[in-house]
């Protein structure tokens, strides 16, 4: 697996909706799913709820400016962030990356060369990692070799049956894995195992991830089993 086979997604922190619906589109055309803030007062909530994996933010905001939220954001989680602005004086690009920036993109800029920065930190930040872990959606990932989930960084308790459970799954996605072979991994661990286990270890399992995200993330598919799409 590599970046470009994970959709990502981009939250666009831009109080020009013009531009902002510029980056948002071209980003779309480029493959990446995009996320344009709208209440700028509240950016870092905005930002727990919508889980990107960057983050484009401009410098002059309403209520207050760019690097204060990138360090408000940094209380919670270490995402990138690329700041984008007009503001082009050395001093600025220092405190954007003392209060924990990536890069500084100068406007005017060209949307290629904004696209090439994105991927180059995108590589960066996550190339290593996605070779063992696979990314399900917004900031919920699998790591395979320890059978270990996460959501933004913190780890999401599972117990053996779940981790099996989970790790044939994702190692099928998004083909459908049968009962039959979701029961022989059940075998597989020291568990007892009913008729019924692997309803109930579905079913925790379902509300562990959507407690963790705020999505269903396990679709059934009628008289065959489950899948992860």
């Amino acid at each position: 697996m590599n970046i470009s086979e994970t959709k990502m997604k981009i939250m666009i922190v831009e109080d020009d909706e013009t531009l902002a619906g510029e980056i948002g589109s071209f980003l779309e055309r480029w493959g990446y799913e995009q996320f344009q803030v709208q209440k700028f007062d509240e950016i870092r909530q905005e930002f727990m709820e919508s889980s990107p994996q960057l983050i484009l933010m401009d410098v002059n905001l309403p209520f207050y400016d760019g690097f204060y939220w990138c360090s408000q954001i940094r209380k919670v989680s270490n995402v990138p962030v690329i700041y984008i602005s007009s503001r082009n004086d050395d001093r600025d690009k220092i405190m954007g990356i003392a209060q924990g920036g990536d890069d500084y993109v100068e406007k005017p800029f060209r949307l290629e060369m904004l696209k090439a920065k994105i991927e180059a930190v995108l590589r960066r930040t996550y190339e290593y990692r996605v070779k063992e872990q696979k990314f399900i959606k917004g900031g919920l990932c699998f790591e395979s070799h320890s059978g270990i989930l996460f959501f933004e960084g913190k780890e999401v308790e599972l117990t053996k049956s779940e981790r099996r459970i989970l790790a044939r799954m994702m190692e099928l996605r998004p083909e459908v894995a049968s009962r039959d072979e979701l029961m022989t991994e059940l075998w597989n661990t020291d568990e007892f195992i009913s008729d019924g286990t692997l309803t109930t270890v579905i079913c925790r399992l379902r509300g562990k991830l959507k407690a963790a995200c705020g999505e269903d993330i396990i679709q059934t598919k009628k008289g065959q089993g489950y899948f992860v799409p």
